[in-house]
């Protein structure tokens, strides 16, 4: 695991972008394609800063999501339809629609699961569990990250890719998720967060270690970076 303790939010996106510029390059190098998820949150500003200001071949981008809302596109609570907003629609990088991995949409969480893990197969057709270059992570007050909520039973789930939730504590309900499998077999994973508000649920993650889903990422033979500002660290790293 690598912390990087930054001065504030603007070098929190600053060195998100580097690092997400660098694994970009190594792996269009290396496969001639990028595999990378995102989350929502606070991580859409976060790239909405951050991927104008880098140098990648956006061409080779393939964007999958590590949990997406079981809701229409045009509803303020899709995460693809916001990142549509931030990204498409409005031109600021050169990302097409069809570079992102979307959910099924007008079926339930479990059909829409079914759906986007055989998506993810076509990916990866030879594998027993997806190796995706980078993934984008994001961690609740809650210490939840995904949609992997604290004493849930998805948080044991080792059968599946992507699995369903219909009852999130958090709304809306219904929900897909990456599971643990996939999050801990990627080459990078990556925490970025700021603010004296996430300072607690830092100290009981990256400090105290407790059994909460966010202290659960760590890949097996991938990278942990949690790139965090001196607010949100308050003296504890």
């Amino acid at each position: 695991m690598t912390i990087l303790v930054v001065n504030n939010k603007d070098k929190v996106i600053e060195e998100l972008g580097k690092l997400i510029e660098e694994t970009a390059k190594n792996s269009i190098k290396k496969n001639g394609i990028f595999l990378i998820g995102f989350s929502g949150g606070s991580l859409v500003n976060f790239l909405t800063t951050a991927l104008p200001k880098i140098k990648t071949d956006f061409s080779k981008w393939r964007i999958f999501f590590c949990d997406e809302r079981v809701v229409p596109v045009s509803d303020p609570e899709s995460t693809f339809g916001v990142y549509k907003k931030a990204f498409i629609d409005s031109g600021a990088v050169d990302l097409k629609e069809n570079q992102f991995i979307q959910i099924k949409q007008g079926v339930s969480a479990e059909e829409a699961a079914v759906d986007y893990a055989n998506k993810v197969k076509q990916f990866f057709p030879t594998s027993d569990v997806p190796r995706f270059d980078m993934l984008l992570l994001g961690m609740g007050p809650d210490g939840h990250t995904c949609s992997l909520f604290p004493g849930h039973k998805l948080l044991t789930v080792t059968d599946k890719w992507i699995a369903p939730i219909t009852d999130s504590p958090k709304p809306p309900p219904s929900r897909v998720t990456m599971t643990f499998p996939v999050l801990n077999n990627a080459r990078v994973c990556v925490f970025a967060t700021s603010g004296k508000e996430k300072a607690h649920m830092i100290k009981k993650v990256l400090v105290d270690k407790e059994d909460l889903p966010a202290t659960k990422v760590n890949p097996h033979s991938g990278n942990l970076y949690w790139i965090v500002d001196k607010e949100a660290a308050d003296s504890h790293l």
